[in-house]
């Protein structure tokens, strides 16, 4: 089995509803994503994928969808605000944690046709959440 990795820095701001600890506040991570691609066979020029088509289906995404933004559960009350003001955020149907985050980008990876099976976010130095198959 084959496997290759693309990390993919980004910066966000989220907070959380229904939840009583300090994540409850508006704030904000230097995040990393970490996607994992695998497979058990590699193309004609010996790649499983050629990693600047990581970079273009899921960093190029995360850049115009993540990056420096706000990710906010739907119902947060803030979202009015922030569209009434202009300001850049991404509505997610599921509270912005690290779990469902890393989430978000393996199906965006998924969508894009990528042989995905993980997709670690790390919020921060030392804390992270995996989704995969």
């Amino acid at each position: 089995m084959y496997r290759v990795a693309r990390e993919i820095d980004f910066c966000y701001g989220h907070r959380l509803l229904n939840y009583e600890g300090k994540c409850r506040h508006l704030h904000g991570h230097n995040g990393k994503a970490v996607i994992i691609l695998e497979s058990e066979t590699l193309d004609h020029r010996g790649m499983l994928v050629d990693f600047s088509d990581i970079k273009q289906h899921v960093q190029r995404w995360i850049d115009d969808h993540l990056d420096h933004t706000m990710l906010l559960h739907r119902d947060d009350p803030i979202v009015p605000v922030l569209h009434e003001r202009g300001e850049r955020f991404f509505v997610m149907d599921d509270n912005p944690t690290a779990e469902n985050i890393a989430r978000l980008i393996f199906d965006k990876a998924k969508e894009a046709g990528l042989p995905v099976v993980e997709v670690t976010l790390w919020e921060t130095p030392r804390c992270h959440a995996t989704y995969g198959d």
